[in-house]
């Protein structure tokens, strides 16, 4: 058995491709299995991918007609024959010593999930930051039922390797909705739900690219499928009453930040019909008795409230809210200091400087 099937799902990114691929073969870990999925690429992707599988016998292609981002991962996951699964975006790229070490920690705690921290990347100037985020639980072993709080971490499937039977066994699959985006969200939270063991380690090992304009992140109009994506978590999670009472109200936090965050990357057009579909959603949510003082403690009341009874008046509020963070990121571009534990970066007129302490 291979050890890792890396999952690469790739269409229009001759820009990146290359790079990434370059990350991947390079691995300092050998015994991986690379799948890549083009899903109807027209620009010169295919012939990208075909030039590397001459140089690399692991690199597998499935080309297929445009279906979509989750049709593309199912495909991969079907095909790998790997004792785990990693996944790496076709605009991204990785440290050489990733899956070595990811596997090294699986190995030595029998995991599920070992899920690390990653850069944020920008092309333009070659910058990266830390996401800083992930909580190692000081290097301990964990599951959902000792934190559940692990479902509000941002879904990023692609730092991280899975036991490939966790998908097989539990028949977890990505939604097939072709032109949407946040399809990880569901399947993240299954993984995690389900997984018996999970290790999170700080250290950081992919790119996160910022700056491709073709990003999925970067359509505005793709925001509207992150409520399918909740609407497939409610249907798992009435299915699994038991996962339910431990983890809804972290469920419920991690919807609400979500639809903030997706009514940010929404086209003007669509915001209000966005903002009555969600009222409605919380509203059924309230009636049910689903929020509780802890789900209060992290999100408003007031809020909340204003959502379900005024839908129309929480959209000005909000919008008045983005035009302030707004103006606040233009001062911080103009000019800002951060300063951590290893590095200081200074803003100039949108300019990055990293000082590495």
């Amino acid at each position: 058995m291979t050890k890792i099937s890396v999952i690469v799902p790739v269409c229009n990114v001759e820009k990146y491709l290359g790079e990434c691929l370059e990350s991947i073969i390079k691995q300092t870990f050998k015994d991986i299995e690379i799948i890549c999925i083009n899903d109807g690429s027209t620009d010169s992707s295919l012939e990208i991918l075909k030039e590397f599988a001459q140089k690399d016998s692991r690199i597998k292609i499935i080309d297929k007609p445009n279906s979509g981002y989750g049709d593309s991962m199912n495909k991969g996951i079907e095909t790998a024959t790997g004792e785990y699964i990693g996944i790496v975006e076709s605009d991204d790229f990785i440290e050489p010593d990733m899956f070595e070490n990811l596997y090294k920690l699986a190995q030595n705690n029998d995991c599920d999930i070992v899920k690390s921290d990653w850069y944020n990347y920008w092309t333009k100037g070659d910058i990266k930051e830390k996401n800083g985020r992930v909580n190692d639980y000081n290097a301990k072993v964990t599951n959902l039922f000792a934190h559940p709080e692990i479902v509000t971490l941002q879904p990023t499937l692609w730092s991280a390797i899975y036991k490939r039977e966790l998908f097989i066994n539990n028949n977890i699959k990505f939604l097939q909705t072709p032109g949407a985006s946040y399809q990880d969200t569901s399947v993240s939270f299954k993984l995690y739900a389900l997984a018996k063991k999970v290790l999170f380690t700080k250290k950081a090992y992919v790119y996160y690219r910022q700056d491709n304009a073709n990003s999925s992140i970067n359509n505005p109009t793709k925001a509207l499928f992150v409520c399918k994506e909740y609407e497939e978590i409610d249907k798992f999670l009435e299915n699994n009453l038991n996962i339910k009472e431990q983890v809804n109200t972290q469920k419920l936090i991690a919807q609400y930040k979500a639809y903030r965050w997706a009514w940010k990357r929404l086209a003007p057009e669509y915001r209000k019909a966005f903002i009555d579909k969600i009222s409605k959603e919380f509203a059924a949510y309230q009636e049910k008795g689903e929020f509780n003082s802890e789900f209060f403690k992290k999100v408003k009341e007031k809020n909340i409230l204003l959502l379900i009874n005024n839908p129309d008046k929480f959209l000005t509020k909000i919008e008045k809210e983005a035009k302030q963070e707004k103006w606040k990121k233009i001062r911080r571009n103009l000019f800002s200091v951060k300063i951590n534990s290893s590095r200081i970066t200074i803003t100039i007129l949108g300019k990055k400087i990293v000082n590495k302490g």
